[in-house]
């Protein structure tokens, strides 16, 4: 896909090392077409990680994407460059007045905290509010996901008593949704939470439609409104080391962390890890934008 960014972005060059191909802004005005015009609202404490991860999935379309970055204003994290956040990033407050063809609300490692003890809540709950009416499809992932639940439809995320940690089996539920076309009958992907949503409370609300779980990491992507909000529970975006920098990271804080399951080759730490998530993240990425954005957006916004 011609993913069109700043011609600066640092992700665009480790994009290009892949060959993937990704469009700077001089290409893109010489193409007569409308892009679809997509934000990603990035919440997770290395944005540069989560940037290059997320270009990635939505790379494998002939659509042109035009990207906006988006972060709070109310809450400047500290793992970012402020010259990074600055050049490359939007608030709230620069975009109410704009309307994009999707959202993406990504994950955050605030999940043990209540909602609204979140030092951005009241920022984050403008930005749904505002997706109802300024977007045409919203992709929630993980905590983004969890708080969507919560906003949206009232449903309460529940503690675990261990962090769901590591790379599980799911198997589709209903095949009849494009969303999860061209997915195998199981499938995996990563998850990293220590909190969970209820199964019956999902399968109680008539708006919402469970289409992929897991045993062991429970329900993994919900529907709303035939697509205007999907909730993603897990974190399928993640590259092959994602994971083991979290594993390392908590070591190093001595924090109590077990090895990420069916992650590590025969679950010995420091082996190479085998990648089995690729192919379905992409189908699930590629799927929402044609089938969720593209063919359901206006031409004109």
């Amino acid at each position: 896909m011609p993913i069109k960014v700043q011609s600066d972005l640092p992700a665009k060059r480790i994009l290009e090392n892949e060959n993937i191909f990704i469009m700077d802004e001089t290409r893109a005005m010489h193409q007569d077409i409308r892009p679809l015009r997509i934000a990603i609202l990035n919440l997770m404490p290395l944005k540069e990680d989560t940037e290059v991860q997320l270009l990635r999935c939505l790379s494998n379309t002939p659509l042109q994407v035009d990207i906006t970055f988006l972060t709070t204003g109310s809450y400047i994290g500290k793992n970012t460059a402020a010259s990074h956040l600055d050049q490359f990033y939007l608030t709230y407050e620069e975009v109410e007045n704009v309307k994009f063809d999707g959202l993406i609300i990504t994950g955050a490692p605030v999940e043990q905290m209540e909602f609204e003890e979140v030092n951005y809540w009241d920022e984050l709950v403008k930005i749904m509010k505002w997706s109802k009416t300024n977007v045409t499809s919203t992709l929630h992932i993980c905590w983004g996901a969890q708080a969507g639940l919560y906003y949206h439809y009232g449903i309460r995320k529940i503690p675990l008593e261990q962090k769901m940690y590591g790379v599980f089996l799911h198997r589709v539920l209903n095949r009849k949704k494009p969303l999860v076309r061209g997915f195998d009958d199981i499938f995996y992907a990563p998850h990293s939470r220590y909190t969970t949503v209820s199964r019956e409370d999902i399968i109680n609300n008539p708006n919402l439609t469970i289409l992929a779980e897991s045993d062991e990491a429970g329900v993994f992507i919900v529907m709303a409104e035939e697509g205007k909000q999907i909730f993603v529970m897990g974190h399928p975006e993640y590259d092959r080391i994602t994971l083991d920098k979290e594993y390392t990271r908590d070591k190093e804080k001595g924090l109590d962390i077990q090895i990420p399951k069916n992650y590590y080759p025969d679950d010995k730490e420091g082996r190479k890890p085998n990648l089995t998530w690729r192919a379905h993240s992409n189908a699930m990425y590629t799927n929402w934008l044609n089938y969720y954005v593209y063919q359901i957006t206006p031409y004109v916004l």
